[in-house]
């Protein structure tokens, strides 16, 4: 079964996304470490006023992250993780009609921020946490499972694959299978090849390449390489030249049937999205 067989309405609370074409979800770090955007947004109506200027870009989701997962990145506590993103979920909920999406392994979080507003929980370490599957079933909110090997404070110590594609889908196909266990059925879930963690550039480019063999999943496709490394890599640019090249993947993602783009440079990469449309549109 491939995702364009199956229903495309996926209910996050109390909204409703319409997987049918492509969304741009706009990240909300209110970290004071993240690797593109560290501290920017910390403080709540700065927060804010960052959602509004992405929502009125065209986001139909926002993620809002308080613990960094940029390779050697120091931990934080649930508490703390929680006052970060708590507040901002809260009062984006209460202000604009978006999504939210919370970046977080946290069963806390996930409990909390799903009573304050959040639509969907969004977990790099694929609900592999203590309690954090029952944590999030008990939301009932639908979740992002995404690929990676390790933790991130050493996930590229010297990551191998046979085949990255292959290994990347039957690690995903196998935590869909836990969640099923837990009670998250396969409608629930969302899946990220999860580019930039646990992989190599040529990791990277390969299972790029090779990503439309993920649909085998029969689940929508979330693409996040928005500034990473494998842009900087391959084009030689730092973090503040990586527009172009993360442009032209979130094309090529588009095109291979993702159907979140999740992305710091929210105007530029919606406007990407409305030309493809447009030309797939024609007569």
């Amino acid at each position: 079964m491939t995702f364009a067989q199956s229903l495309t309405r996926l209910p996050c609370g109390n909204r409703v996304l319409d997987l049918a074409h492509t969304h741009v979800m706009g990240i909300l770090n209110v970290t004071p470490d993240s690797f593109s955007d560290g501290g920017r947004y910390s403080q709540l109506d700065a927060a804010l006023r960052h959602a509004e200027v992405m929502v009125a870009a065209g986001a139909t989701l926002i993620d809002v992250g308080g613990e960094s997962t940029r390779p050697g990145a120091r931990a934080v506590s649930p508490l703390e993780e929680l006052e970060r993103v708590a507040p901002i979920v809260e009062l984006i909920n209460r202000e604009l009609d978006v999504v939210i999406s919370v970046d977080t392994s946290t069963p806390a979080v996930m409990r909390e921020t799903a009573r304050l507003g959040a639509g969907l929980i969004n977990d790099v370490r694929s609900l592999q946490r203590d309690g954090a599957l029952d944590a999030a079933a008990a939301t009932g909110l639908p979740v992002c499972l995404m690929h990676m090997l390790g933790e991130p404070g050493d996930m590229q110590d010297n990551p191998h694959y046979q085949d990255v594609t292959r290994e990347v889908g039957e690690f995903l196909a196998e935590r869909m299978t836990q969640c099923a266990a837990a009670g998250i059925p396969a409608e629930r879930i969302i899946l990220d090849p999860g580019f930039g963690f646990a992989k190599t550039l040529q990791h990277n480019l390969s299972l790029f390449k090779h990503m439309e063999a993920l649909h085998a999943l029969g689940r929508p496709l979330l693409v996040g390489v928005s500034r990473k490394s494998m842009i900087g890599q391959a084009l030689n640019r730092p973090v503040g030249e990586r527009l172009h090249g993360g442009l032209a993947l979130a094309a090529l993602a588009s095109l291979k049937g993702a159907r979140i783009l999740r992305v710091h440079d929210v105007a530029e990469t919606v406007d990407v999205v409305r030309m493809l449309a447009a030309v797939e549109s024609a007569e």
